[in-house]
């Protein structure tokens, strides 16, 4: 299976489907719910896109250039940028897309607590937890650089270490806000992770890529899937989602506006200029 084979058949044809549901409830006005609207969600599409392509394009490209991962030479069309190939930069944009539709098609068929969500201890308490896990995977990776012993490891600490500084972020600004909407949220995490790791394992089984085993903990899902690329999908459909729903939520503005460093960002939205009267900003 080439790797473009593999976005063409494994992310086109869900987006595809995804995007002509979206099309005929947008016609018979089945549209986002008010709680999910602060948005447009096209709007919020593109700019989670936008970070997550360049947030995840150097730690990928680490991952090849140290060789946790390789692809098949002769399943790529051989445009290479820095270490990875044009094919993985496309994941990096279509998988976000895919998620997202996802998430925006259950929005509209899911209610979510209608309760207004405003509770500084559940982001505190989210906040820490995501904080130890941090804590601890990123001193676990630095011992994979001091021992040998540890290397296996590394590409667990290299996810986590990772994912979990924007996850801190989420959980820290509206924690709470995703509480309410926990269906939507687990809902699109659980299936889009299911069915991407399933999808990768069957990449792996054609030598699309591999994993190195020397930095892996050579645990296999279904005898065939590395622990790490669960991980990976779980932790990046985690990011996606529940990014997309801090971002839709009408909660997070007035929440946003509180924080100086978004405050241009955030003119541009229509409710601004009555919030900034209200004395919120």
């Amino acid at each position: 299976m080439t790797y473009f084979g593999f976005l063409a058949i494994f992310l086109g044809i869900p987006i595809a489907i995804l995007s002509i549901w979206t099309i005929f409830d947008y016609r018979r006005n089945k549209w986002m719910p008010k709680s999910l609207s602060l948005w447009q969600p096209w709007v919020v599409m593109v700019v989670l896109c936008t970070i997550a392509f360049v947030y995840t394009t150097p730690w990928d490209n680490y991952l090849v250039a140290t060789n946790v991962w390789w692809y098949d030479i002769n399943l790529v069309s051989g445009i290479v940028l820095g270490y990875v190939p044009i094919e993985e930069y496309t994941f990096f944009i279509v998988q976000p897309i895919m998620t997202g539709l996802l998430l925006f098609t259950l929005a509209r068929y899911i209610m979510s607590d209608p309760r207004p969500a405003d509770s500084v201890k559940i982001r505190v308490m989210a906040t820490t937890g995501v904080g130890i896990v941090w804590a601890i995977s990123t001193i676990i990776l630095i011992l994979t650089f001091i021992s040998d012993d540890w290397k296996p490891f590394t590409y667990l600490g290299l996810e986590l270490s990772w994912a979990l500084i924007p996850l801190m972020i989420q959980t820290a600004f509206g924690a709470d806000i995703l509480w309410r909407h926990r269906k939507i949220v687990t809902i699109a995490i659980v299936l889009s992770t299911l069915y991407l790791s399933y999808a990768d394992a069957l990449a792996i089984g054609s030598g699309t890529w591999t994993i190195d085993p020397e930095q892996s903990l050579n645990i296999y899902l279904g005898g065939v899937l590395p622990i790490e690329e669960f991980v990976f999908f779980f932790i990046t459909n985690v990011l996606v989602t529940m990014g997309m729903t801090l971002a839709l939520a009408q909660e997070s503005l007035e929440r946003a506006m509180r924080i100086a460093v978004l405050r241009p960002i955030l003119r541009f939205h229509p409710q601004y200029g009555q919030l900034a009267k209200s004395g919120v900003a």
